[in-house]
């Protein structure tokens, strides 16, 4: 997508998605600075960042000035929402199979936000498969992963994570077409996005884990072959963590 195409469709996505405005709550973020760290070393004088959606107007201005990047913003959720408004739930891994078309290696840095949490693991797998595959060799991917069961109580929601600093995010909750899944333990992240490598994650207070891949200069021996374990989650106090698996509030 074009900055053109992308600004004349950031209002209308806006406002199709935002329940909420101003007034939502505010987080911290740990793992937000490390990524924008990651992708200021790239050796490319303007590199790519993949944005997974949707689309955020101040963060397309926040990660262009900070980064002096290009940015491609695929709203995938979307795609989530479709499929399961046809009822088509079961044809999503093959449809992640064709879903990105960029050359493997061609995008420096991807946000992924909270999306896993929203899929099942087949669609999850291809999904993962085919970031890694775009991604460039050393390149920084951010997920955000929920750790406590689900409730539904208020309904199912997606959140907008708008950038508010380097420190900073605002959580803007709006409609989706399904709730958030059985949360995924740190293991099967790990192995999910092999053969990249988990550099940090943190654990927050509200039981949002943050989680910061890079893909190896060259080739790395899975977990299984005696990889590199990945780094415990560190509290949302910088300090050591309880283990992803059993957060405490």
């Amino acid at each position: 997508m074009s900055l053109s195409d992308l600004f004349s469709r950031r209002r209308k996505d806006e406002s199709d998605t935002a329940d909420s405005g101003g007034d939502s709550p505010v987080h911290p973020t740990k793992a937000l600075a490390k990524f924008l760290s990651s992708l200021s070393l790239n050796p490319r004088p303007q590199p790519l960042l993949l944005d997974l959606g949707p689309v955020v107007g101040t963060n397309v201005t926040f990660f262009g000035e900070e980064l002096g990047c290009k940015i491609l913003v695929e709203n995938v959720f979307k795609d989530v929402d479709r499929h399961v408004s046809e009822a088509k739930l079961e044809e999503l891994p093959a449809f992640f199979e064709k879903r990105f078309t960029q050359e493997e290696g061609s995008v420096d840095g991807i946000l992924c936000w909270d999306l896993f949490d929203y899929i099942e693991r087949p669609a999850a797998l291809a999904l993962a498969r085919h970031l890694v595959r775009i991604l460039r060799p050393d390149g920084a991917l951010l997920a955000q992963f929920n750790t406590a069961q689900p409730t539904g109580s208020s309904g199912p929601k997606y959140t907008k994570y708008v950038v508010v600093d380097r420190q900073t995010m605002q959580y803007r909750a709006y409609t989706a077409a399904r709730g958030k899944q059985r949360p995924l333990v740190n293991r099967d992240i790990q192995r999910m996005f092999e053969p990249l490598r988990i550099t940090e994650q943190f654990l927050l207070k509200n039981n949002l884990r943050e989680v910061l891949f890079r893909k190896p200069a060259s080739p790395q021996p899975l977990s299984g072959e005696g990889g590199p374990a990945a780094p415990q989650p560190r509290s949302g106090e910088g300090g050591p963590g309880a283990p992803a698996e059993s957060p405490k509030n």
